[in-house]
């Protein structure tokens, strides 16, 4: 009778950081790192277009805030309690607003707004309890009333689509480790993944230059991002 060996684990390189293969497992401290470093890369980009009139939304402030995007971020996690399918829908949500309003880009002067209008339009789509739009604004710094004016803004851009699938939050988890392949691997995932990466000047639409690219094996979501 033969005896066939055990399979053997592949052994996690040095310095990579293993995680869940659920995204619903995944620390959200972690994907606080993995989305704002994919953020950051994209502002660098995107800051170099030229900004006109024409380009201004309700999304863009007077002046970059000074608070870094992973802070902002993280602050956002922890004091609202974010979900990881709340941080991943900021994701989503930014292929699917750039597709459906072109003047949106995400830049250092756009990407805080968006992202407390996002937690809150996330939160409010994706969980049983959440808080109340008066300490959204708190937390993320904005008076009521404006969160209360991006929010519906936002609502109406994206047709009041909200809820991702879970699938397509799964694509985007494994696009963004994927992208971090250095620093991060999902556990026990030996097949390449997809890719989330900013992409060149060749593309984009809107002021025609890079918006910056999500891009899924799955091809559930949309082509750009903001």
């Amino acid at each position: 009778m033969a005896i066939s060996s055990p399979k053997r684990q592949r052994k996690p390189e040095l310095g990579v950081k293993t995680l869940p293969k659920l995204y619903q497992s995944t620390h959200t401290a972690d994907l606080v790192i993995l989305i704002s470093d994919m953020l950051g890369e994209l502002v660098g980009l995107n800051d170099r277009i030229p900004l006109s009139g024409a380009g201004l939304t309700r999304f863009h402030s007077r002046a970059p805030p000074t608070i870094s995007i992973a802070d902002y971020l993280n602050r956002l996690s922890v004091h609202a309690s974010l979900q990881p399918s709340v941080l991943l829908s900021m994701v989503y949500y930014i292929d699917i607003l750039s597709t459906h309003y072109p003047p949106f880009v995400v830049s250092s002067l756009t990407v805080h707004r968006f992202l407390i209008t996002a937690a809150t339009v996330a939160s409010k789509g994706l969980c049983d309890t959440f808080l109340t739009n008066g300490l959204y604004a708190r937390v993320g710094g904005l008076s009521l009333m404006e969160l209360n004016m991006l929010e519906l803004e936002f609502l109406v851009r994206v047709g009041w689509r909200i809820v991702p699938k879970a699938e397509v939050l799964e694509d985007y988890y494994r696009s963004l480790v994927m992208r971090m392949r250095g620093r991060y691997r999902v556990e026990d995932d030996e097949t390449p993944g997809s890719t989330i990466a900013p992409e060149g000047s060749g593309g984009g639409g809107g002021r025609g230059g890079a918006k910056g690219k999500v891009s899924s094996s799955s091809g559930g979501a949309a082509d750009r991002a903001g």
